[in-house]
């Protein structure tokens, strides 16, 4: 009886014992599995926390938003660290974390990738819009060169021109002479020529008279006027009331000495323009 207890009793402990062995075997294969869960769960987390790290916006709220998920992805991986491998529930509950993540940041990716095609068309936009005002600036200074042109023809268009100068000797009844004894004045004559785009009213004609010796003769010195920016003596004047019309103007210079004998010059002005020159011999 002894011996059969004792067999009975052995064999019931290799049973055991061959239980103990396979829950430990498996005990160790589930602890592995869980171990592995664990090591696959960190790896994508930190694999995750990498793809944050590698978006990038230029809207500042974008970014913020980023840096914020980059963070919970950091405290997502130091709980997983903090956590054993058999807690399975919580790791099921970091795995779901993990995946709200990923969803999120999908969410982000298709932002920036809205935003880099708004930016492109913006810049693109942009090109266009600075092409079109170069063009409509180059346009805009062709434009202005041609009428800066037209208004300088207009402008010399509109200035009033003379014909036909000329100056006689006349004695002191008016008659012309060409003996210096018995000049008492010199008669200077010219037309001012039709011009309809000329300013129309009082002009002045100034003459300016040199003797045989090549001086001016004036009476006053301090007889003075302006053409083109530059002032001038003159020897004699008169104002004409111009109306667009061709007008015939003289005007007489009186020296009040007696002329010499020579080669008397005259020039004639407005302060627009010069109308013209004449010589006359005195013998």
């Amino acid at each position: 009886n002894y011996k059969k207890i004792i067999i009975a009793l052995a064999a019931v402990a290799v049973v055991l014992l061959g239980v103990l062995i396979f829950v430990y075997v498996d005990r160790n294969s589930i602890i592995n599995d869980l171990t592995v869960d664990k090591e696959t769960l960190t790896a994508e987390m930190m694999q995750l926390q990498q793809d944050y790290s590698a978006l990038s916006s230029t809207n500042d709220t974008l970014n913020n938003e980023l840096m914020l998920g980059k963070e919970k992805v950091a405290q997502l991986i130091e709980r997983v660290k903090k956590t054993e491998a058999s807690n399975k529930a919580k790791l099921l509950k970091y795995e779901r974390e993990l995946g709200t993540l990923r969803t999120i940041m999908r969410g982000y990716i298709k932002q920036i990738d809205s935003l880099n095609t708004l930016n492109t068309n913006l810049r693109k936009e942009a090109a266009v819009a600075k092409k079109e005002a170069r063009e409509s600036r180059k346009k805009y200074d062709n434009l202005k060169s041609t009428t800066e042109e037209l208004g300088k023809q207009v402008e010399l268009g509109s200035v009033v021109k003379g014909r036909g100068l000329t100056m006689v000797g006349v004695n002191e009844t008016g008659k012309e002479t060409d003996r210096s004894s018995r000049t008492a004045k010199l008669k200077t004559c010219l037309n001012l020529v039709e011009n309809t785009i000329a300013k129309k009213g009082p002009r002045i004609v100034y003459l300016r008279v040199k003797g045989p010796d090549g001086i001016l003769m004036t009476q006053n010195p301090m007889q003075m006027f302006t053409v083109q920016g530059e002032e001038m003596i003159y020897s004699a004047s008169r104002e004409v009331d111009y109306q667009g019309d061709e007008v015939e103007v003289c005007i007489y210079f009186e020296y009040g000495e007696q002329f010499t004998k020579g080669v008397y010059s005259v020039e004639a002005y407005t302060t627009e323009t010069k109308l013209g020159s004449a010589d006359l011999l005195l013998k």
